[in-house]
Protein backbone atom coordinates (compact mmCIF):
# COMPACT_ATOMS: atom_id res chain seq x y z
CA UNK A 1 0.00 0.00 0.00
CA UNK A 2 2.82 2.29 0.90
CA UNK A 3 4.54 1.57 -2.54
CA UNK A 4 1.19 2.39 -4.23
CA UNK A 5 1.06 5.49 -2.50
CA UNK A 6 4.32 6.54 -3.35
CA UNK A 7 3.65 5.62 -6.75
CA UNK A 8 0.66 7.94 -6.50
CA UNK A 9 2.12 10.63 -5.09
CA UNK A 10 5.17 10.78 -8.17
CA UNK A 11 2.58 10.45 -10.79
CA UNK A 12 1.07 13.37 -9.36
CA UNK A 13 3.85 15.66 -8.97
CA UNK A 14 5.10 14.46 -12.71
CA UNK A 15 1.63 15.78 -14.02
CA UNK A 16 1.54 18.85 -11.83
CA UNK A 17 4.93 19.31 -13.42
CA UNK A 18 4.00 18.25 -16.96
CA UNK A 19 0.79 20.74 -16.57
CA UNK A 20 3.05 23.61 -15.70
CA UNK A 21 5.75 23.05 -17.90
CA UNK A 22 3.20 22.81 -20.99
CA UNK A 23 1.11 26.32 -19.76
CA UNK A 24 4.92 28.12 -19.84
CA UNK A 25 5.58 26.49 -23.17
CA UNK A 26 1.93 28.01 -24.79
CA UNK A 27 2.05 31.75 -23.02
CA UNK A 28 5.84 31.46 -24.53
CA UNK A 29 4.46 30.04 -28.28
CA UNK A 30 1.65 32.54 -27.87
CA UNK A 31 3.99 35.74 -27.05
CA UNK A 32 6.72 34.50 -29.55
CA UNK A 33 3.78 33.34 -32.56
CA UNK A 34 0.51 33.24 -32.39
CA UNK A 35 -0.40 36.67 -30.46
CA UNK A 36 1.81 38.41 -33.32
CA UNK A 37 0.66 36.60 -36.54
CA UNK A 38 -3.02 37.67 -34.92
CA UNK A 39 -1.65 41.27 -34.55
CA UNK A 40 -0.15 41.57 -38.10
CA UNK A 41 -3.62 40.27 -39.45
CA UNK A 42 -5.86 43.06 -37.91
CA UNK A 43 -3.29 45.13 -39.02
CA UNK A 44 -2.94 44.48 -42.73
CA UNK A 45 -6.78 44.78 -42.98
CA UNK A 46 -6.84 48.10 -42.19
CA UNK A 47 -4.44 49.17 -45.04
CA UNK A 48 -1.22 48.68 -42.81
CA UNK A 49 2.21 47.56 -44.67
CA UNK A 50 5.29 46.62 -42.97
CA UNK A 51 7.37 43.19 -43.00
CA UNK A 52 6.31 40.30 -42.35
CA UNK A 53 6.43 38.73 -38.82
CA UNK A 54 9.68 36.80 -38.22
CA UNK A 55 9.58 34.73 -35.40
CA UNK A 56 10.84 36.35 -31.95
CA UNK A 57 13.43 38.66 -33.83
CA UNK A 58 11.22 40.22 -36.10
CA UNK A 59 12.72 43.24 -37.87
CA UNK A 60 15.98 43.14 -35.28
CA UNK A 61 18.30 41.72 -37.10
CA UNK A 62 17.49 43.48 -39.95
CA UNK A 63 17.41 47.17 -38.33
CA UNK A 64 20.57 46.05 -36.57
CA UNK A 65 22.13 45.71 -39.81
CA UNK A 66 20.89 48.96 -41.58
CA UNK A 67 22.32 50.77 -38.42
CA UNK A 68 25.91 49.14 -38.38
CA UNK A 69 25.90 49.92 -42.45
CA UNK A 70 24.88 53.55 -41.70
CA UNK A 71 27.59 53.89 -38.97
CA UNK A 72 30.08 53.08 -41.34
CA UNK A 73 29.79 55.61 -43.90
CA UNK A 74 30.15 59.34 -43.00
CA UNK A 75 27.93 61.96 -44.98
CA UNK A 76 28.80 65.27 -45.89
CA UNK A 77 26.70 68.46 -44.24
CA UNK A 78 23.77 68.76 -46.53
CA UNK A 79 23.62 64.64 -46.91
CA UNK A 80 20.24 62.98 -45.60
CA UNK A 81 20.59 62.86 -41.52
CA UNK A 82 17.26 60.70 -41.58
CA UNK A 83 19.03 57.79 -43.27
CA UNK A 84 21.50 57.83 -41.53
CA UNK A 85 20.10 58.21 -38.04
CA UNK A 86 17.26 56.14 -38.50
CA UNK A 87 17.64 53.87 -41.15
CA UNK A 88 15.26 51.73 -40.38
CA UNK A 89 12.51 53.95 -40.25
CA UNK A 90 13.87 55.52 -43.06
CA UNK A 91 13.42 52.88 -45.59
CA UNK A 92 10.40 51.40 -44.13
CA UNK A 93 8.77 54.59 -45.53
CA UNK A 94 9.92 54.47 -48.45
CA UNK A 95 9.49 51.26 -48.70
CA UNK A 96 5.56 50.56 -47.52
CA UNK A 97 4.52 54.34 -47.34
CA UNK A 98 3.12 56.25 -44.60
CA UNK A 99 0.67 53.97 -43.31
CA UNK A 100 3.02 51.35 -42.54
CA UNK A 101 4.75 49.76 -39.32
CA UNK A 102 7.98 47.53 -38.38
CA UNK A 103 8.17 44.59 -35.76
CA UNK A 104 10.17 45.26 -32.26
CA UNK A 105 10.62 41.73 -31.67
CA UNK A 106 7.60 40.26 -31.50
CA UNK A 107 6.05 43.40 -30.67
CA UNK A 108 4.22 45.68 -33.76
CA UNK A 109 4.95 49.19 -33.51
CA UNK A 110 2.41 51.55 -36.08
CA UNK A 111 4.66 54.49 -37.78
CA UNK A 112 2.32 57.44 -37.17
CA UNK A 113 2.99 60.88 -38.91
CA UNK A 114 -0.34 62.34 -39.39
CA UNK A 115 -0.15 65.52 -37.25
CA UNK A 116 -3.69 65.19 -35.70
CA UNK A 117 -3.18 61.18 -34.96
CA UNK A 118 0.31 62.40 -32.94
CA UNK A 119 -1.37 65.29 -31.06
CA UNK A 120 -4.47 62.62 -30.42
CA UNK A 121 -1.62 60.08 -29.05
CA UNK A 122 0.06 62.66 -26.73
CA UNK A 123 -2.57 64.37 -25.64
CA UNK A 124 -4.24 61.30 -24.40
CA UNK A 125 -1.87 60.04 -22.05
CA UNK A 126 -4.54 57.97 -20.29
CA UNK A 127 -5.05 55.84 -23.32
CA UNK A 128 -1.89 55.96 -25.03
CA UNK A 129 0.75 55.08 -22.15
CA UNK A 130 4.81 55.36 -22.64
CA UNK A 131 6.39 51.80 -23.03
CA UNK A 132 6.72 49.46 -20.07
CA UNK A 133 10.72 49.80 -19.59
CA UNK A 134 12.74 47.29 -19.98
CA UNK A 135 14.06 46.24 -16.23
CA UNK A 136 17.81 46.66 -17.74
CA UNK A 137 17.02 50.59 -18.72
CA UNK A 138 15.12 51.07 -15.44
CA UNK A 139 17.87 49.99 -13.65
CA UNK A 140 19.16 53.34 -15.19
CA UNK A 141 16.72 55.75 -14.94
CA UNK A 142 13.11 55.47 -13.00
CA UNK A 143 11.73 58.90 -12.37
CA UNK A 144 8.76 60.84 -14.21
CA UNK A 145 9.23 59.85 -17.33
CA UNK A 146 8.24 56.39 -17.23
CA UNK A 147 5.88 56.01 -14.83
CA UNK A 148 1.82 56.35 -15.51
CA UNK A 149 -1.60 57.10 -14.01
CA UNK A 150 -1.72 58.53 -10.28
CA UNK A 151 1.48 58.36 -9.32
CA UNK A 152 2.88 60.02 -12.24
CA UNK A 153 0.63 63.23 -11.13
CA UNK A 154 1.44 62.73 -7.95
CA UNK A 155 5.29 63.20 -8.64
CA UNK A 156 4.16 65.81 -11.57
CA UNK A 157 2.58 68.10 -8.46
CA UNK A 158 5.58 68.11 -6.82
CA UNK A 159 8.23 68.71 -9.19
CA UNK A 160 6.74 71.28 -10.94
CA UNK A 161 7.75 74.05 -8.15
CA UNK A 162 11.65 73.09 -9.14
CA UNK A 163 10.85 74.14 -12.35
CA UNK A 164 8.65 77.69 -11.76
CA UNK A 165 10.46 80.40 -13.44
CA UNK A 166 11.07 82.38 -10.43
CA UNK A 167 13.14 79.15 -9.38
CA UNK A 168 14.95 79.29 -12.79
CA UNK A 169 16.08 82.81 -12.41
CA UNK A 170 17.59 82.09 -8.93
CA UNK A 171 19.36 79.36 -10.88
CA UNK A 172 20.88 81.46 -13.32
CA UNK A 173 24.11 82.75 -11.53
CA UNK A 174 24.98 79.43 -10.87
CA UNK A 175 24.65 78.18 -14.01
CA UNK A 176 26.77 81.24 -15.12
CA UNK A 177 29.57 79.89 -13.28
CA UNK A 178 29.83 76.72 -15.23
CA UNK A 179 29.67 79.32 -17.93
CA UNK A 180 32.80 80.95 -16.99
CA UNK A 181 34.44 77.78 -16.30
CA UNK A 182 34.41 76.90 -19.72
CA UNK A 183 35.63 80.25 -21.19
CA UNK A 184 38.30 79.91 -18.89
CA UNK A 185 39.04 76.07 -19.93
CA UNK A 186 38.87 77.30 -23.65
CA UNK A 187 40.90 80.58 -23.17
CA UNK A 188 43.68 78.34 -22.26
CA UNK A 189 43.74 75.96 -25.15
CA UNK A 190 44.07 79.18 -27.14
CA UNK A 191 46.33 81.01 -25.09
CA UNK A 192 49.47 80.62 -27.19
CA UNK A 193 48.51 81.19 -30.59
CA UNK A 194 45.27 82.95 -29.92
CA UNK A 195 43.29 80.03 -31.64
CA UNK A 196 43.52 75.88 -31.20
CA UNK A 197 41.81 72.93 -33.07
CA UNK A 198 39.22 71.01 -30.63
CA UNK A 199 36.86 68.59 -30.02
CA UNK A 200 34.07 70.56 -28.28
CA UNK A 201 31.76 67.69 -27.20
CA UNK A 202 33.39 65.93 -23.65
CA UNK A 203 33.93 70.22 -23.04
CA UNK A 204 29.93 70.36 -23.79
CA UNK A 205 29.18 67.56 -21.72
CA UNK A 206 31.09 68.63 -18.63
CA UNK A 207 29.88 71.97 -19.04
CA UNK A 208 25.79 70.59 -18.77
CA UNK A 209 27.00 68.00 -16.31
CA UNK A 210 28.60 70.57 -13.80
CA UNK A 211 25.13 72.64 -14.79
CA UNK A 212 23.02 70.26 -13.42
CA UNK A 213 25.18 69.25 -10.45
CA UNK A 214 25.65 72.80 -8.98
CA UNK A 215 21.60 73.35 -9.80
CA UNK A 216 20.25 69.81 -8.78
CA UNK A 217 22.41 69.19 -6.09
CA UNK A 218 23.91 72.56 -4.36
CA UNK A 219 26.54 72.79 -2.38
CA UNK A 220 27.12 68.99 -2.99
CA UNK A 221 27.94 69.24 -7.33
CA UNK A 222 30.88 67.84 -6.91
CA UNK A 223 29.92 64.37 -5.80
CA UNK A 224 26.62 64.77 -8.07
CA UNK A 225 29.22 65.11 -10.85
CA UNK A 226 30.44 61.19 -10.00
CA UNK A 227 26.86 60.47 -10.61
CA UNK A 228 26.99 61.88 -14.18
CA UNK A 229 30.27 59.86 -14.55
CA UNK A 230 28.58 56.17 -13.79
CA UNK A 231 25.91 57.27 -15.82
CA UNK A 232 27.94 57.74 -18.64
CA UNK A 233 29.37 53.99 -18.14
CA UNK A 234 25.76 52.64 -17.57
CA UNK A 235 24.42 54.22 -21.40
CA UNK A 236 27.38 52.14 -22.91
CA UNK A 237 26.25 48.88 -21.09
CA UNK A 238 22.49 49.78 -21.67
CA UNK A 239 23.18 50.21 -25.76
CA UNK A 240 24.69 47.00 -26.09
CA UNK A 241 22.14 44.80 -24.00
CA UNK A 242 19.27 46.68 -26.35
CA UNK A 243 20.67 45.38 -29.58
CA UNK A 244 19.16 42.19 -28.92
CA UNK A 245 15.41 41.56 -28.09
CA UNK A 246 15.29 41.34 -24.27
CA UNK A 247 14.40 37.67 -22.61
CA UNK A 248 12.65 38.01 -19.30
CA UNK A 249 15.37 37.19 -16.52
CA UNK A 250 17.82 37.22 -18.52
CA UNK A 251 19.22 40.00 -16.39
CA UNK A 252 19.89 37.50 -13.55
CA UNK A 253 22.33 35.62 -15.32
CA UNK A 254 25.55 36.14 -13.98
CA UNK A 255 26.92 37.46 -17.51
CA UNK A 256 30.08 40.04 -17.44
CA UNK A 257 27.63 42.72 -18.82
CA UNK A 258 25.00 42.25 -16.33
CA UNK A 259 27.65 42.14 -13.28
CA UNK A 260 29.01 45.93 -13.82
CA UNK A 261 25.58 46.71 -14.55
CA UNK A 262 24.48 45.95 -11.03
CA UNK A 263 27.68 47.56 -9.57
CA UNK A 264 27.09 50.92 -10.86
CA UNK A 265 23.65 50.79 -10.07
CA UNK A 266 24.96 49.99 -6.31
CA UNK A 267 27.20 53.00 -6.87
CA UNK A 268 24.50 55.43 -8.37
CA UNK A 269 22.31 54.26 -5.37
CA UNK A 270 24.31 54.77 -2.64
CA UNK A 271 25.92 58.05 -4.04
CA UNK A 272 22.05 59.86 -4.40
CA UNK A 273 21.55 58.36 -0.69
CA UNK A 274 24.32 60.12 0.78
CA UNK A 275 23.23 63.31 -1.00
CA UNK A 276 19.81 62.86 -0.01
CA UNK A 277 20.54 62.54 3.03
CA UNK A 278 23.09 65.37 3.99
CA UNK A 279 20.41 67.62 2.02
CA UNK A 280 17.64 66.44 4.42
CA UNK A 281 20.02 67.11 7.49
CA UNK A 282 21.20 70.05 6.22
CA UNK A 283 17.73 71.46 5.62
CA UNK A 284 16.16 70.43 8.63
CA UNK A 285 19.05 72.28 10.73
CA UNK A 286 18.28 75.77 8.26
CA UNK A 287 21.81 75.45 7.05
CA UNK A 288 20.94 75.39 3.60
CA UNK A 289 17.90 76.83 1.19
CA UNK A 290 15.97 75.19 -1.34
CA UNK A 291 16.91 76.66 -3.93
CA UNK A 292 18.35 74.29 -6.02
CA UNK A 293 16.04 71.04 -7.77
CA UNK A 294 16.68 68.67 -5.02
CA UNK A 295 15.78 70.93 -2.21
CA UNK A 296 12.66 72.30 -3.88
CA UNK A 297 12.04 68.41 -4.06
CA UNK A 298 12.28 67.45 -0.95
CA UNK A 299 10.26 70.65 0.60
CA UNK A 300 7.65 70.04 -1.66
CA UNK A 301 7.46 66.11 0.03
CA UNK A 302 7.60 67.65 3.14
CA UNK A 303 4.77 70.60 2.34
CA UNK A 304 2.60 67.86 0.78
CA UNK A 305 3.12 65.70 3.92
CA UNK A 306 1.91 68.06 5.92
CA UNK A 307 -1.14 68.07 3.87
CA UNK A 308 -2.03 64.60 3.81
CA UNK A 309 -0.35 62.97 6.61
CA UNK A 310 2.54 60.55 6.92
CA UNK A 311 0.38 57.71 5.33
CA UNK A 312 0.63 59.54 2.02
CA UNK A 313 3.49 61.01 1.24
CA UNK A 314 4.27 61.37 -2.66
CA UNK A 315 7.69 60.16 -3.00
CA UNK A 316 9.70 57.77 -1.30
CA UNK A 317 13.42 57.33 -0.75
CA UNK A 318 13.55 55.11 -4.47
CA UNK A 319 11.26 57.90 -6.31
CA UNK A 320 13.83 60.76 -4.99
CA UNK A 321 16.52 58.49 -6.43
CA UNK A 322 14.82 57.86 -9.54
CA UNK A 323 14.25 61.65 -10.11
CA UNK A 324 17.87 62.72 -9.35
CA UNK A 325 19.04 60.12 -11.95
CA UNK A 326 16.37 61.66 -14.62
CA UNK A 327 17.35 65.16 -13.78
CA UNK A 328 20.74 63.71 -14.41
CA UNK A 329 20.47 62.16 -17.81
CA UNK A 330 17.34 65.01 -18.89
CA UNK A 331 19.79 67.82 -17.76
CA UNK A 332 22.69 67.05 -19.41
CA UNK A 333 22.92 64.70 -22.34
CA UNK A 334 20.34 66.44 -23.85
CA UNK A 335 21.43 70.27 -23.92
CA UNK A 336 25.30 69.43 -24.32
CA UNK A 337 23.85 67.16 -27.84
CA UNK A 338 21.74 70.63 -28.60
CA UNK A 339 24.90 72.86 -28.38
CA UNK A 340 27.27 70.45 -29.82
CA UNK A 341 24.68 70.97 -33.25
CA UNK A 342 24.49 74.54 -32.72
CA UNK A 343 27.91 74.79 -32.97
CA UNK A 344 28.85 72.58 -35.76
CA UNK A 345 25.76 74.42 -37.69
CA UNK A 346 26.56 77.19 -36.63
CA UNK A 347 30.18 76.97 -37.63
CA UNK A 348 29.31 76.09 -41.00
CA UNK A 349 26.67 78.92 -41.72
CA UNK A 350 29.19 81.68 -40.67
CA UNK A 351 26.37 83.99 -41.44
CA UNK A 352 24.16 83.24 -38.67
CA UNK A 353 27.10 82.90 -36.30
CA UNK A 354 28.11 87.06 -36.99
CA UNK A 355 24.30 87.54 -36.48
CA UNK A 356 23.67 85.73 -33.39
CA UNK A 357 27.25 87.34 -32.22
CA UNK A 358 25.97 91.11 -32.70
CA UNK A 359 22.89 90.58 -30.97
CA UNK A 360 24.44 88.91 -28.37
CA UNK A 361 27.23 91.84 -28.11
CA UNK A 362 24.15 94.29 -28.36
CA UNK A 363 21.93 92.75 -25.48
CA UNK A 364 24.86 91.85 -23.21
CA UNK A 365 27.82 93.92 -24.37
CA UNK A 366 31.59 92.18 -24.68
CA UNK A 367 32.12 90.87 -20.92
CA UNK A 368 28.02 91.40 -19.57
CA UNK A 369 26.84 88.71 -17.28
CA UNK A 370 23.33 87.83 -18.53
CA UNK A 371 20.28 87.55 -16.83
CA UNK A 372 17.02 85.97 -17.27
CA UNK A 373 15.13 89.57 -18.91
CA UNK A 374 17.94 90.12 -21.17
CA UNK A 375 18.18 86.24 -22.37
CA UNK A 376 14.96 86.71 -23.19
CA UNK A 377 16.11 89.25 -25.75
CA UNK A 378 18.10 87.33 -28.03
CA UNK A 379 15.33 86.70 -30.87
CA UNK A 380 17.84 85.54 -33.37
CA UNK A 381 19.47 83.23 -30.45
CA UNK A 382 16.15 81.71 -30.05
CA UNK A 383 15.74 81.17 -33.82
CA UNK A 384 18.95 79.61 -34.20
CA UNK A 385 18.09 76.92 -31.21
CA UNK A 386 14.75 76.32 -32.02
CA UNK A 387 16.00 75.04 -35.75
CA UNK A 388 19.00 73.36 -34.15
CA UNK A 389 16.48 71.47 -32.27
CA UNK A 390 13.96 70.47 -35.85
CA UNK A 391 17.17 69.38 -37.62
CA UNK A 392 18.89 67.15 -34.70
CA UNK A 393 16.69 66.98 -32.04
CA UNK A 394 17.78 64.74 -28.95
CA UNK A 395 15.35 61.85 -29.15
CA UNK A 396 14.42 60.74 -33.03
CA UNK A 397 11.10 58.93 -32.40
CA UNK A 398 8.82 59.02 -29.60
CA UNK A 399 6.73 55.48 -28.23
CA UNK A 400 3.53 54.75 -26.85
CA UNK A 401 1.74 52.18 -26.48
CA UNK A 402 -2.10 50.49 -25.50
CA UNK A 403 -3.32 48.07 -22.82
CA UNK A 404 -6.71 47.20 -24.38
CA UNK A 405 -8.33 47.54 -27.71
CA UNK A 406 -8.29 51.39 -28.66
CA UNK A 407 -9.74 53.76 -32.04
CA UNK A 408 -7.04 56.22 -33.53
CA UNK A 409 -8.22 58.03 -36.46
CA UNK A 410 -10.10 55.33 -38.54
CA UNK A 411 -7.73 52.56 -37.09
CA UNK A 412 -8.39 49.80 -34.51
CA UNK A 413 -5.47 49.23 -32.62
CA UNK A 414 -5.24 45.96 -30.91
CA UNK A 415 -4.00 45.39 -27.00
CA UNK A 416 -0.08 45.26 -26.70
CA UNK A 417 0.35 47.12 -30.36
CA UNK A 418 2.86 50.18 -29.92
CA UNK A 419 3.07 53.28 -31.63
CA UNK A 420 5.83 55.14 -33.20
CA UNK A 421 6.54 59.06 -34.17
CA UNK A 422 9.41 59.55 -35.93
CA UNK A 423 10.45 62.78 -35.03
CA UNK A 424 13.41 63.09 -37.06
CA UNK A 425 11.41 61.91 -40.57
CA UNK A 426 8.81 64.77 -39.47
CA UNK A 427 11.35 67.21 -39.14
CA UNK A 428 12.35 66.65 -42.78
CA UNK A 429 8.82 65.94 -44.10
CA UNK A 430 8.77 68.57 -46.80
CA UNK A 431 5.23 68.60 -46.79
CA UNK A 432 4.86 70.36 -43.63
CA UNK A 433 8.04 72.45 -43.45
CA UNK A 434 8.58 73.20 -47.16
CA UNK A 435 11.22 72.36 -49.95
CA UNK A 436 13.68 73.66 -48.05
CA UNK A 437 13.14 71.13 -44.65
CA UNK A 438 16.72 69.67 -45.02
CA UNK A 439 18.22 73.11 -44.66
CA UNK A 440 19.49 75.08 -42.44
CA UNK A 441 16.89 78.23 -42.32
CA UNK A 442 16.30 79.77 -38.36
CA UNK A 443 14.26 82.55 -40.06
CA UNK A 444 11.27 79.90 -40.58
CA UNK A 445 10.98 80.28 -36.49
CA UNK A 446 10.87 84.11 -37.20
CA UNK A 447 7.43 84.30 -36.13
CA UNK A 448 7.44 81.57 -33.72
CA UNK A 449 7.11 78.07 -33.24
CA UNK A 450 3.14 78.29 -34.35
CA UNK A 451 3.88 79.59 -37.56
CA UNK A 452 6.76 77.74 -38.97
CA UNK A 453 5.36 75.39 -41.02
CA UNK A 454 3.41 75.76 -44.41
CA UNK A 455 0.31 74.54 -42.92
CA UNK A 456 0.60 75.40 -39.32
CA UNK A 457 -0.17 71.89 -38.57
CA UNK A 458 3.45 70.00 -38.43
CA UNK A 459 4.10 68.61 -34.94
CA UNK A 460 7.53 70.42 -33.96
CA UNK A 461 7.99 68.36 -30.88
CA UNK A 462 11.80 68.65 -29.66
CA UNK A 463 10.08 68.13 -25.84
CA UNK A 464 7.04 65.89 -26.52
CA UNK A 465 3.44 67.58 -26.75
CA UNK A 466 0.26 67.38 -23.96
CA UNK A 467 0.14 66.90 -20.66
CA UNK A 468 3.56 64.92 -20.85
CA UNK A 469 5.67 67.47 -22.78
CA UNK A 470 8.95 67.82 -20.70
CA UNK A 471 8.80 69.39 -17.27
CA UNK A 472 12.45 70.80 -17.70
CA UNK A 473 11.76 72.64 -21.24
CA UNK A 474 12.32 75.93 -19.70
CA UNK A 475 15.33 74.36 -18.03
CA UNK A 476 16.76 73.20 -20.85
CA UNK A 477 16.30 76.67 -22.81
CA UNK A 478 17.60 78.55 -20.73
CA UNK A 479 20.60 76.60 -20.34
CA UNK A 480 21.30 76.86 -24.06
CA UNK A 481 20.89 80.21 -24.30
CA UNK A 482 22.98 80.74 -21.58
CA UNK A 483 26.10 79.09 -22.98
CA UNK A 484 25.49 79.54 -26.61
CA UNK A 485 25.74 83.57 -25.87
CA UNK A 486 28.97 83.30 -23.17
CA UNK A 487 30.77 81.08 -26.03
CA UNK A 488 29.46 83.78 -28.51
CA UNK A 489 31.01 86.67 -26.27
CA UNK A 490 33.91 85.07 -25.80
CA UNK A 491 34.64 82.98 -29.22
CA UNK A 492 34.46 82.93 -32.95
CA UNK A 493 34.26 79.41 -34.13
CA UNK A 494 34.79 76.99 -37.60
CA UNK A 495 34.65 73.34 -38.68
CA UNK A 496 37.79 71.91 -38.48
CA UNK A 497 39.38 69.90 -42.01
CA UNK A 498 39.59 66.85 -39.61
CA UNK A 499 35.41 67.07 -38.93
CA UNK A 500 33.48 64.28 -40.21
CA UNK A 501 29.64 64.91 -40.02
CA UNK A 502 28.15 61.11 -38.96
CA UNK A 503 24.88 61.98 -36.65
CA UNK A 504 24.19 58.88 -35.36
CA UNK A 505 21.38 57.71 -32.16
CA UNK A 506 23.35 56.72 -29.00
CA UNK A 507 19.79 57.33 -26.85
CA UNK A 508 20.16 60.65 -28.33
CA UNK A 509 20.96 62.05 -31.51
CA UNK A 510 25.12 62.69 -31.33
CA UNK A 511 28.43 63.31 -33.47
CA UNK A 512 29.37 59.72 -33.81
CA UNK A 513 33.03 61.03 -33.68
CA UNK A 514 32.96 63.81 -32.32
CA UNK A 515 33.07 67.74 -33.53
CA UNK A 516 36.69 69.34 -34.17
CA UNK A 517 36.32 73.46 -34.37
CA UNK A 518 39.14 76.09 -34.75
CA UNK A 519 38.14 77.86 -31.93
CA UNK A 520 39.30 81.47 -32.19
CA UNK A 521 39.73 84.20 -29.07
CA UNK A 522 37.78 87.70 -30.01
Amino acid sequence: MEVMDTLGLRTIAVSLALALFVGWAWRVFNWVWVTPRKMEKCLRKQGLHGNTYRFLFGDSKENSEMVKNAKSKPINLSGDVVARASPFINHTVKKYGKNSFIWFGPTPRLLITDPELIREVLTKNYRFKKLKQNPIVRMFSNGLGSIEGDQWAQHRKLLTPAFHLQKLKLMLPVMYISCTELVRKWEEKVEKNGWCELDIVPYLRTFTSDVISRTAFGSSYKEGSRVFEIQCQQIQLIMKSLQSVYIPGWRFLPTKNNRRMKELYNEIQSSLENIIDKKTKAMQAGETNSDDLLGVLLESISNEQLQTGPGNVGMSLHDVIGECKLFYFAGQDTTSNVLVWTLILLSNHLDWQIRAREEVLQVLGSRGTPDFDNLNQLKVVTMILHEVLRLYPPGDHLTRMVDEETTLGGLILPPGAEISMPILLLNYDQDEWGEDAKEFNPERFAAGVSNATKNNLAPYIPFGWGPRICIGQNFAMLEAKLGLATILQHFSFELSPSYTHAPTTVVTLQPQHGASLIIRKL
